[in-house]
């Protein structure tokens, strides 16, 4: 059967909308890489941030330019003559908002009068000071274990290691430092789970009750009983329309939040099948939105990650409000290490407990249908309890490109990995973390 080429029409529309997302996408990652945390020189967006990233738009990303305004706080790309420009506008608490394709400049946001809390000057782990353990003299084993670290794969831009609450491996490549912020990616998806582990504490919301998602409560809809956990743990039932879900719409479109995510239609029973889905996570988050909605509360990430000192945190959202909890978020090395202490202490942090009790336990632990492939999957978390030479104990955040932050309770342990790779090499964090483990057991064996 002869094959029939795709009209001319049908192609170049392919084409514009390829290079509408390019445009969304590069002023989205410069104005987050110039203003979220310490921020980037240009140079270097253009090596880490736009370079091995989808194929299908690199090309345009890499042609197209950025105009910055400096005293705006404001990137637009423009990519047709009788379009408006993409935009990207910086609000200062929550990072970049990416306007939808169309938009004029006016429609955005502008600089948020509030500022995030400056505890730089606060110990450890609350801000930076007594953050490093003690440096002996010669090479510790942690420091040999991950000597080699491009043996390990991937490009590293950040490699922590945290001990017993303090760190005693730090690295950066060159053009970071320790308030450098780099995108999470899926890392965020962890960070959704642990705002809405708070908000169980607080008796806020149930994750085991239908998920609040107005949009599915008419009469009939069979999506009304899809539980907050189910979302949380990929075992929702709804249709994903590719590998991982891609939201391109979200991510490089400026589309809504809401408008993307409640209109899939279910596919399969919930909780009867693991399916990977940006969608699922964005709407726990959705959920944990309007749940704190009733009692009256907004949710505010940069207030909550504040108290954990993350204070270089920045959770991005729609043009609506609605945060972007799959991926856009921008952090910092130390700020993943932070993270990971507070699952450490099993959901305490600074004396005060900010999880429930068995949380850790939870998102830590498989319920129901698994993903295939060498790591299981928790709620909201992934787990290394098959990995050779990894204690059984040990999940983690992991994200697209590199980014990796594994707890291991039983070893004292965080390690943060942040990095720039791209689809021919990656880093092989199981390899990593048995490494780390391995130089653990001869800094027991010195002792």
């Amino acid at each position: 059967m002869a094959l029939t080429a795709m009209p001319a029409q049908a192609a170049d529309a392919g084409a514009d909308l390829n290079r509408a997302w390019a445009a969304g996408y590069r002023a989205a990652f410069t104005c987050s890489s110039l203003w979220d945390g310490a921020g980037k020189a240009m140079a270097d967006i253009e090596r880490d941030e736009l370079m091995g990233i989808y194929p299908e738009i690199e090309a345009d990303v890499r042609a197209l330019t950025a105009d910055v305004d400096q005293t705006a706080r404001r990137v637009l790309v423009r990519y047709r003559d009788d379009m408006p420009p993409r935009v990207a506008q910086w609000t200062g608490r929550d990072g970049c908002v990416t306007l939808p394709i169309g938009a004029d400049t006016a429609s955005g946001p502008g600089v948020s009068p509030q500022k995030r809390a400056d505890l730089d000057a606060r110990s450890w782990p609350l801000g930076d000071q007594g953050a490093r353990a003690p440096i002996p003299r010669g090479l510790t084993p942690y420091e040999a274990a991950v000597m080699n670290i491009a043996g390990f794969g991937g490009r590293t831009s950040a490699l922590l290691i945290v001990k017993d609450g303090r760190i005693v491996v730090e690295h950066y490549q060159a053009g970071h430092d320790v308030h450098t912020a780099q995108r999470t990616f899926s890392v965020a998806k962890s960070l959704a789970a642990t705002l809405i582990g708070n908000a169980v504490l607080r008796g806020k919301l149930d994750v085991a009750a239908p998920a609040a998602i107005a949009e599915w409560h008419s009469a009939g809809d069979p999506r009304a009983v899809i539980t907050t956990e189910q979302l949380m743990r990929m075992a929702s039932g709804l249709t994903s329309d590719s590998a991982g879900n891609r939201t391109d719409a979200i991510y490089m479109g400026g589309g809504s939040v809401r408008a993307w995510t409640t209109q899939w239609p279910l596919l399969n029973p919930p909780g009867s099948r693991y399916r990977y889905a940006n969608n699922d996570t964005l709407l726990a988050t959705l959920s944990l939105k309007a749940a704190l909605a009733k009692e009256g509360e907004p949710l505010d990430p940069a207030a909550f990650f504040d108290r954990l000192g993350m204070t270089r945190t920045f959770v991005e959202h729609d043009k609506d409000g609605d945060f972007i909890l799959s991926s856009q978020v921008w952090t910092t090395a130390r700020d993943l290490a932070r993270l990971g202490l507070l699952y450490l202490n099993d959901g305490v942090a600074h004396g005060e407990r900010i999880l429930p009790a068995d949380w850790r336990r939870f998102v830590s632990t498989s319920s129901g249908p698994q993903p295939d492939g060498p790591f299981g999957y928790g709620a909201g978390f992934w787990l290394l309890d098959k990995s050779a030479g990894v204690p059984s104990d040990a999940f983690g955040a992991f994200g697209n490109r590199g980014q990796y932050v594994v707890i291991i309770p039983s070893r004292r342990l965080v390690i943060v990995r942040q990095g720039y790779d791209d689809a021919a090499q990656r880093l092989d964090i199981a390899k990593l973390t048995a490494a780390v483990v391995a130089g653990d057991d001869k800094a027991g064996a010195r002792k």
